[in-house]
């Protein structure tokens, strides 16, 4: 009805329920939704909120700060569909939060790129060696990067 196109789709064995990500411009996705899981769900609200920020410097800059700070970190590095680099966190009332850098763009006619290039990867340092095709992770200031 709203003219979104789906991107990607995470099967049962990914997330229960499902997981549709659609979009409605370049971005890989700007809403995901999950559906029908069997069984009592913990968060039946809003997921989360995404902040894109513009190089991938400021994704560690904020991984950073937020340890700095004592602020529990629930994810960093690569995830699947739409390949961007991200931070996950709590903020002080329990909200899920990501600032990320890297989503995927594709225009009106273009596909996805296949699971096989998604390039997961459990921290940021994992996320700068191991980059899908066509995502330059190069930092602007190399000493950003940990260990």
């Amino acid at each position: 009805v709203l003219g979104f196109r789906v991107s990607d789709v995470y099967p049962e064995t990914m997330m229960p329920g499902r997981m549709v990500f659609m979009r409605c411009n370049n971005d890989h996705h700007g809403v995901a939704l999950v559906g029908g899981a069997e069984g009592e769900m913990k968060n039946i609200e809003l997921h989360h909120m995404a902040f894109q920020v513009e190089t991938i410097d400021e994704v560690i800059k904020a991984r950073d700060y937020l340890k700095a700070h004592d602020v529990r970190i629930m994810f960093e590095g690569r995830r699947r569909a739409g390949c961007q680099v991200a931070v996950e966190f709590l903020d002080p009332d329990g909200h899920f939060l990501e600032i990320f850098w890297g989503l995927d763009q594709l225009g009106p006619d273009e596909t996805a790129r296949s699971p096989e290039e998604w390039c997961e990867a459990l921290t940021l340092e994992g996320a700068l060696d191991n980059a899908p095709p066509g995502q330059d992770t190069t930092l602007a200031d190399p000493t950003l990067r940990r260990g």
